[in-house]
C-alpha cells in the first residue's frame, strides 16, 4: 500500500446509517473489497472506481450483502 495514494471519503454503514471515513487505496486500480461497519459490524461491498493514469479515486459506492449479485 502507498500511503500517498490513500484518500479518505466519507460514508454511511447501508444497515444503519452510521457514518464513517474509509481510507481507500488508489494504487489497487478499480476494484471491490468488504468492510464491516464500525457500528453494527455487518458486511459492507465496498466498489472503487479510480481514474487511470495516477489513481485518483473517482467514485465509491457501498452495498449491503444481500444486494451483491
Amino acid at each position: 500500500m502507498h500511503e500517498e495514494m490513500l484518500a479518505s471519503q466519507a460514508v454511511s454503514c447501508p444497515y444503519c446509517g452510521t457514518p464513517f471515513e474509509l481510507l481507500i487505496d488508489g494504487s489497487q486500480g478499480s476494484h471491490s473489497t468488504w468492510e464491516d461497519c464500525p457500528r453494527c459490524c455487518a458486511p459492507i461491498q465496498v466498489g472503487v472506481e479510480v481514474a487511470e493514469p495516477g489513481g485518483s479515486v473517482q467514485n465509491v459506492t457501498l452495498a449491503r450483502d444481500d444486494d451483491v449479485v
